[in-house]
């Protein structure tokens, strides 16, 4: 059994910016700084802006102010809008190159399973409060992190959101991995960033469950058995590696190698696969909180 300790991968707790991600924060609030300088030359307000690109003025001022990463939409919106003859959308490659340092500087508590995770033959999941990390859409994510107590400075989740989005790569990659949920029931119904971002996790859940390859259930509130109202957990297995389990409880990581443990994690996840709607009942569910909201 290995202890990593340091904060839950539902939001990584407090992390301390390091001298690489606080280059990428630095860059952020670069890009920020240009697009708000074209829009003064343009002549236009936030507001008058926000409305050409599509976006809200909350957003182009957050974007502006480099706590929030623009995306590839956006620059080629305000590429349009501002006549910015490339200067913008040159910049998308560099965010992505971004990204993919805050992926790599994930803080140290959470790197050992991060590595594992990214060469994981299968991942079964049990997210008893919480849409799972690899689920999550930004909005989504970006919402939890700003709900962290004692609060996380801007910079800091924007590049903890953006690491979270680099690591749901490992969805994308071929062959695929197995992948399987189980989700308690109470999670749909938790309005977490509210209306709007709940909608949009809900589509996104909907999305996952409809892949090949993936398989996403959920536990109904009104079962008179659960197999593990204790927490949530994961199993996964690394190439050429056994399989392994991890918890979380506030600011304690777990991963768990002893085989009788994981054996343990194994029983109960399977229970909880049995106890849960199908994976189509699960999506119909789905769909219709979708169209009830």
């Amino acid at each position: 059994m290995v202890e990593v300790r340091g904060g839950g991968e539902s939001g990584d707790v407090r992390p301390q910016l390091d001298e690489d991600l606080s280059e990428v924060s630095d860059f952020l609030r670069a890009i920020g700084r240009q697009i708000k300088l074209l829009r003064e030359q343009a002549g236009m307000t936030q507001k008058e802006f926000a409305k050409e690109v599509g976006y809200t003025e909350s957003l182009i001022g957050a974007v502006e102010q480099g706590k929030r990463t623009p995306q590839r939409e956006l620059l080629e919106a305000s590429e349009r809008v501002l006549d910015a003859r490339g200067l913008l959308i040159a910049t998308a490659g560099d965010i992505e190159k971004a990204k993919a340092k805050a992926r790599v500087r994930h803080p140290e508590w959470f790197r050992s399973y991060a590595s594992l995770e990214a060469a994981a033959l299968e991942h079964h999941d049990w997210s008893a409060y919480l849409v799972p990390g690899l689920l999550q859409t930004e909005e989504y994510a970006r919402a939890l992190f700003r709900m962290r107590q004692p609060l996380l400075a801007e910079e800091t989740i924007e590049i903890r959101v953006a690491a979270r989005m680099a690591r749901q790569e490992v969805l994308t990659r071929w062959p695929r991995a197995v992948f399987s949920w189980v989700i308690d029931e109470s999670v749909l119904n938790r309005r977490l960033g509210g209306p709007e971002v709940h909608r949009r996790q809900l589509g996104r859940l909907l999305e996952i469950g409809d892949t090949r390859g993936m398989t996403l259930q959920i536990m109904p509130m009104d079962r008179s058995e659960n197999a593990s109202v204790e927490g949530s957990f994961i199993l996964i297995t690394p190439k050429g590696r056994p399989q392994t389990g991890y918890l979380e409880v506030q600011m304690n990581g777990r991963l768990i190698t002893d085989a009788e443990e994981v054996r343990f994690l194994n029983v109960r996840y399977g229970t909880l696969r049995a106890q849960a709607y199908s994976p189509q009942e699960s999506l119909s569910l789905i769909e219709k909180m979708l169209g009830e909201r």
